[in-house]
């Protein structure tokens, strides 16, 4: 029988993670909406608690804590004698739900917890895991020439002695300029192909790193998103991620185990903003006297409540999802089919709950008298980065059948 129920063991963080998202991230929420760029300053003394509770071994309350469980050897002697663990993957998919029903631009400013730290966490050597464990780190992949096809990196990465020195230009940065370090994923020879695809975290202050520019987006404006430059920027030996030999066999998988750890994490972003709709639409529907009842059959009540039911019943099969793939990753299950699955429910349950929400509040949802119309703002870029949703549906088809990514494009 599957318990569907929190751990225990997480519910003190989650609980810890929803009170930010109530208390600090919803009053200032339009605040930074309204103002594009501008720093949430408010979010200062929230940096400082994140090191405190990293400090004193609480969970993370953003999404960094992913990757690894914070004791890995009781885990694993847990996993032995029961076959189920709960760590730092399920511990992250939880925060970042409940800050994002917050605010996912304001939970995407959190210092110290950018999605490049999930990546750090996922393929780091635990000597890097030791430098970089307290470092606010942005993931800096997608580039000019492409988009969705991670594999078509141009950045390159030369061994110079003992430095990397990088060139390339990567755009749509999330904290990209905020963050103090960004992962970079750059071809240690192009003659090799994707397999020479590797990920180097690059500090801030490194020569040759700048910002290009901040771009204006439709939604997620508390967050920064830059454009970065690498001009002969030059990095120590050591700042590759993982090892630096090209496995011409293992090919992509190796950067590419990040998004197996992220992807989830972006899921649960959309679950925590389509719950937020739902909340807010039911109680302008309650207002409006429309009743939602779970004994009638939908198609007997108000169409507004029809409407609710199957929006919910979406809601909870892409929160189990995203719970799914977290514990897959928890418990070293290969999860690459189901960290694509619950992103492709998610992104797109996400968009579809918030529009329809605003949808089905009228002019409230249209205005500004409510967050409605921003939340639906801030939903589609979960559906699309990290993978758009197209992305998903072809992953989860390959793993479904089979097939290679030459044989099914």
């Amino acid at each position: 029988m599957i318990n569907l129920e929190l751990p225990k063991k997480l519910r003190a963080s989650a609980n810890q993670a929803h009170q930010v998202a109530q208390e600090i991230f919803r009053p200032i929420s339009r605040k930074y909406d309204l103002g594009e760029h501008d720093y949430p300053v408010e979010l200062d003394t929230m940096a400082a608690m994140v090191e405190g509770l990293a400090d004193s071994g609480t969970q993370k309350i953003g999404g960094a804590a992913g990757g690894r469980s914070d004791d890995s050897e009781s885990d694993e002697h847990a996993t032995e004698l029961l076959g189920n663990t709960n760590g730092g993957n399920m511990s992250a998919l939880l925060n970042a739900l409940e800050t994002s029903w917050g605010d996912v631009g304001l939970m995407l400013s959190i210092p110290y917890q950018g999605l490049g730290n999930a990546a750090i966490a996922a393929v780091a050597t635990d000597e890097q895991l030791k430098r970089f464990g307290k470092v606010w780190a942005s993931m800096a992949i997608t580039e000019p020439s492409f988009g969705s096809d991670s594999a078509a990196v141009t950045t390159t990465a030369v061994l110079d002695g003992d430095e990397w020195v990088l060139n390339g230009e990567k755009i749509f940065v999330t904290a990209g300029q905020r963050s103090t370090h960004i992962v970079v994923w750059a071809s240690v020879d192009k003659s090799l192909g994707r397999a020479a695809i590797k990920s180097f975290v690059v500090p801030r202050d490194a020569p040759g790193l700048s910002v290009a520019r901040l771009e204006h987006k439709l939604g997620i404006k508390a967050s920064d998103t830059a454009v970065l430059l690498l001009q002969d920027c030059r990095i120590p030996k050591d700042n590759i991620l993982g090892s630096p030999e090209v496995n011409v066999e293992k090919g992509f998988a190796g950067v590419m185990q990040t998004f197996d750890n992220t992807r989830p994490l972006v899921a649960a972003m959309a679950v925590g903003v389509a719950r937020a709709a739902l909340e807010e639409l039911r109680a302008i529907l309650t207002d409006a006297g429309v009743e939602i009842s779970y004994d009638t059959p939908p198609n007997n009540q108000h169409a507004a409540a029809a409407e609710f039911l199957r929006m919910e019943a979406d809601y909870e099969s892409a929160y189990l999802l995203s719970l799914r793939a977290a514990w897959m990753a928890d418990n070293k299950k290969p999860n690459s089919l189901e960290a694509s699955m619950s992103k492709a429910k998610a992104g797109r349950t996400g968009t579809d709950v918030t529009l329809k929400s605003v949808e089905l509040a009228g002019s409230i949802g249209y205005s500004q008298r409510t967050l409605l119309e921003k939340w639906g703002r801030d939903s589609k870029i979960l559906d699309i980065f990290e993978g758009t949703q197209q992305i998903q549906q072809l992953i989860v088809a390959r793993r479904v059948l089979g097939k290679t990514s030459s044989e099914l494009k």
